[in-house]
């Protein structure tokens, strides 16, 4: 008499009988078999690897404005020392006014790179913004009316540094604020 285990197999597999489950109790006299392989195989043991990113690609937009900034301030330099040696000149002022040009790109990077911001650095910026905008009002008209008591009266030119050192500072503060 033949046992469940030792049954001749069948040429077909679908005519294979089918064992229930309780014909082979767990017992340490029976072998147990590798269970059949999977239909698809685990994908092989690869390293991740982490993508390496040009200094481009990383540090583009402090890049964009850096070249920027040294292109308005070669222009600058440049008009100033063209125009210093052309006092009289009548195209002057058309060289004065070419540092325009670069300073209107880095405003335009500025903008883009605010543009791409989360919501949370957004709101970080708009506040610096407003705190050096009301900061340089404060100062400079605080200032108009010092010039009235006699004071010397200041360059206009002083007040985009003014904005961009109340900006930074303002940056810092709200930045730190929201830590």
């Amino acid at each position: 008499m033949l046992s469940m285990t030792e049954q001749t197999p069948s040429p077909n597999p679908a005519e294979a009988p089918i064992d229930p489950l309780s014909t082979h109790p767990a017992s340490p006299f029976l072998r147990t078999e590798v269970p059949p392989a999977v239909a698809f195989a685990s994908p092989p043991n690869v390293v991740q690897q982490v993508p390496i990113y040009s200094t481009w690609v990383v540090y583009r937009t402090q890049i964009e404005f850096g070249l920027a900034i040294l292109a308005y301030l070669m222009v600058l330099v440049g008009s100033v020392i063209v125009v210093q040696a052309n006092p009289q000149a009548g195209w002057r002022y058309f060289v004065v006014v070419l540092p325009v040009a670069p300073a209107g790109f880095v405003i335009w990077l500025t903008v883009r790179s605010l543009a791409k911001l989360d919501e949370l650095q957004k709101r970080i910026q708009m506040q610096a913004f407003a705190f050096a905008l009301g900061w340089t009002a404060l100062i400079t008209f605080g200032y108009g009316f010092l010039e009235g008591a006699g004071l010397p009266h200041l360059n206009w030119t002083y007040i985009l540094p003014l904005i961009a050192v109340l900006y930074a500072l303002g940056a810092v503060i709200f930045t730190w604020r929201y830590r």
